[in-house]
């Protein structure tokens, strides 16, 4: 995606030289509002959306600070608050593909979380 442009690679690999400002997002950085089913994602799409919509857009970061104080909110693991202040402060920025990138390392975190089996707990804790 390139400013809002959908480009595709035909059958040869090519170069394609930007000589301006331009959002760039490759196909595995795209995400669909479909897919944004967990509180990161729901944090990253908002972010992609301020990225590609540029500055001129409330909503998109509305949205952002929403989800992103919603999740600090829910969890305390001091290092991944770190890397949550550290997206806010490049969204601050207008550094968005920045934080975008570093969103990306929230997904291995929430799914660690979403896989949590309480059960599994108390059935170790029983065999003790």
């Amino acid at each position: 995606m390139l400013n809002g442009a959908v480009l595709t690679n035909g059958d040869k690999r090519t170069s394609l030289v930007i000589q301006n400002k331009a959002c760039v997002l490759r196909e595995k950085d795209i995400m669909q509002p479909k897919d944004a089913k967990t509180p990161a994602r729901l944090v990253y799409l908002a972010i992609m959306m301020m990225y590609l919509e540029g500055e001129g857009s409330e909503e998109p970061y509305n949205e952002f600070a929403l989800r992103m104080t919603e999740f600090m909110g829910a969890i305390q693991n001091r290092q991944v608050l770190a890397t949550c202040v550290e997206i806010s402060r490049d969204v601050t920025q207008g550094a968005y593909y920045k934080a975008l990138i570093a969103c990306r390392k929230l997904f291995d975190y929430e799914q660690e979380r979403l896989n949590y089996d309480p059960s599994s707990v108390s059935k170790r804790s029983a065999r003790s």
